[in-house]
């Protein structure tokens, strides 16, 4: 899949490490914070374009714990309402991580 590291809550999979980044699931309504931030997509292979659907946790947001929480449960909740959708992980159950192989 790729190099990262797969965070899963409640069997949604709602954020990737990858290359000491952290990257939440985002969508329509959630992705203007993080550009505001100037946030990147997850962009896993050089050659290859972005994922739109996960966005770098800006810096100062990965400073306080108490807005890392709130941007955290509302990347689960995205992940939440489109469960079942391409890349999700359909099928998984509890919380926790995995690792993953990039391609390439």
């Amino acid at each position: 899949m790729f190099g990262g590291v797969g965070l899963y809550a409640g069997g949604a999979f709602f954020g990737v490490i990858d290359d000491d980044q952290l990257f939440f699931r985002v969508d329509d309504d959630s992705r203007p914070a993080y550009r505001a931030r100037g946030a990147k997509p997850f962009a896993p292979m050089a050659n290859e374009k972005p994922m739109m659907g996960y966005f770098e946790v800006p810096a100062e947001v990965l400073d306080d714990r108490e807005t890392l929480g709130e941007w955290a449960r509302g990347a689960v909740m995205v992940a939440m309402r489109t469960k079942g959708s391409k890349g999700s992980s359909k099928g998984r159950e509890g919380s926790g991580v995995k690792r993953g192989r990039r391609r390439g």
